[in-house]
């Protein structure tokens, strides 16, 4: 096997990467700051639309019922495992990257190369199904205000094949039907040029839609508590542990996002510090708020009727509240913006970090002269997302997406019990709790539910990592700055510091 597999970087050198003048980012972030960034990641979909076909089932997913509130707090159980480890490597190693810099350090080239493709599943095509989500929302607040977009010009191909006569009314090129979805597209447009003007504009920008958003949550549960019918919480969990776990691997998708926080490492003011509060803060409300509005959500309506893109609104009108449902479609306008906000700026710093070390051409590592931000990868995630989205399904990219993140998670934790043996001496500002054991329990319940995602999600995974192992060998191993300056090179293998 390649030595190259196994040569790690070191922190120092990481360090000394993100100093450079030509590589440095503006350090403008304080710990409300970080925390407002991961509350924006994680409350979005998870909250304002998944819940519903969770509690409903559909497709190759069982109906958790009312007992959706446990799969939450599991979810939310095996995210604070992870969640700890990653503050552990982030006040360790406080540079941008988040997973793929905390691999290279712990595990080794092949594997933070591995991590940093597989990043791309959590943020990028993440985004692509917050972008479907979003323009859903939008076009129902559209449609609540009279106003109607052409319905070719605004949904998939997928859906405008089971939607009577659309294809046929649809403008044709060359015998084919033009069938996109222009708002998911012009979201990722406008969110990109955001990101390019500055990070320090955007966390602005991004405070203010979290304030608007959990003033829309917490407006639910208040009114929402009014309209329980305890009886639709039996039977509590019609599939049992099944159903459950089943409703737990869907909506992981829910949490995916604190760990973003960490790819900000370069723009905080005091990573080692702020960077784990900030992450286990964002787990800590936003658990909060998933557990409450679950409650509440499936005690004003059946489970069973829940299978709908946006089960609060439908909630609240089902308990004859037109308006609130109303203002609550807006709300949700604004949640969606911030997760698309959050992920479009944690993708360009993975790629640029990936440059830096040679992985990546070294365009992708250039920062703006005059805004301090990763240009050129903002521009390209932004392409990346934005024209998938405007043709692919939901569902498929919300399964994919947390296959990888959940892969990610294991990673991490594994790198903690790494380092703790081979680098047990080095400075921890935070320290996981209960290492080796919490780690391990975070491989394990990430582990549960990756095993109760789909098969074909499988297989798409497996051949997405074929795909990246193989630009690794022709590209990333024989450019790694490791394999072009000795001097920088640490070799780890499997024998070594035991």
């Amino acid at each position: 096997m390649p030595t190259s597999l196994f040569r790690r970087k070191a922190v120092e050198a990481c360090q000394a990467d993100a100093d450079r003048s030509e590589h440095r980012l503006k350090r403008s972030l304080g710990v409300f700051s970080l925390t407002a960034l991961g509350i924006g990641a994680v409350i979005g979909a998870g909250i304002f639309s998944s819940p519903g076909t969770a509690a409903a089932g559909g497709g190759s997913h069982v109906a958790a019922g009312p007992a959706l509130v446990v799969s939450y707090l599991l979810v939310a159980l095996a995210c604070g495992f992870a969640a700890l480890c990653y503050a552990e490597m982030a006040s360790m190693v406080p540079v941008a990257g988040s997973a793929y810099t905390y691999a290279y350090v712990t595990l080794g080239e092949g594997l933070a190369w591995i991590i940093g493709w597989d990043l791309i599943l959590e943020y990028a095509v993440g985004n692509v199904a917050v972008a479907v989500s979003w323009a859903d929302y939008f076009k129902s607040l559209l449609a609540g205000l009279g106003l109607h977009l052409p319905g070719w010009l605004s949904t998939t191909i997928d859906h405008a094949q089971k939607t009577p006569g659309l294809l046929e009314s649809a403008p044709h090129l060359f015998g084919v039907p033009i069938v996109l979805n222009l708002p998911a597209g012009l979201i990722v447009a406008v969110l990109t040029v955001l990101l390019v003007l500055g990070i320090q504009e955007s966390a602005r920008v991004n405070t203010g839609m979290v304030i608007l958003k959990l003033v829309m949550v917490v407006g639910f549960i208040g009114v929402g508590a009014f309209y329980l019918r305890p009886e639709n919480w039996t039977p509590f969990a019609p599939n049992g542990l099944h159903g459950i776990l089943s409703g737990a691997s869907l909506i992981f998708f829910a949490y995916i996002g604190f760990d973003a926080v960490s790819t900000t490492a370069e723009e905080a003011n005091n990573p080692q510090r702020d960077i784990p509060r900030a992450m286990i803060a964002t787990l800590g409300i936003c658990t909060v708020l998933y557990a409450a509005v679950t409650l509440v959500l499936t005690g004003m309506v059946s489970w069973r009727d829940l299978g709908v893109g946006d089960p609060l609104a439908k909630a609240l009108q089902s308990a004859g509240l037109q308006a609130l449902a109303g203002i609550l479609s807006f709300g949700a306008v604004v949640a969606m913006t911030a997760v698309l906000l959050v992920f479009q700026l944690g993708q360009p710093r993975i790629f640029m970090v990936m440059a830096r070390d040679g992985l990546l051409p070294p365009w992708a590592a250039r920062v703006h002269p005059r805004f301090r931000t990763p240009y050129i990868t903002t521009i390209l995630t932004g392409v990346f997302v934005g024209i998938p989205a405007m043709f692919v399904d939901i569902n498929e990219a919300i399964e994919f997406t947390n296959i990888g993140t959940l892969f990610a998670f294991v990673l991490v934790s594994v790198g903690v019990i790494v380092l703790r043996r081979t680098d047990p001496d080095r400075p921890r500002p935070f320290r996981c709790p209960g290492v080796p054991y919490l780690p391990l329990l975070s491989i394990v319940s990430c582990g549960v539910l990756m095993a109760y995602l789909p098969f074909i999600t499988w297989m798409r995974f497996l051949v997405w990592q074929v795909v990246g192992v193989l630009l690794y060998f022709l590209y990333g191993r024989r450019h790694s700055r490791l394999s072009a300056s000795r001097a920088e090179e640490v070799t780890w293998t499997p024998t070594t510091n035991r």
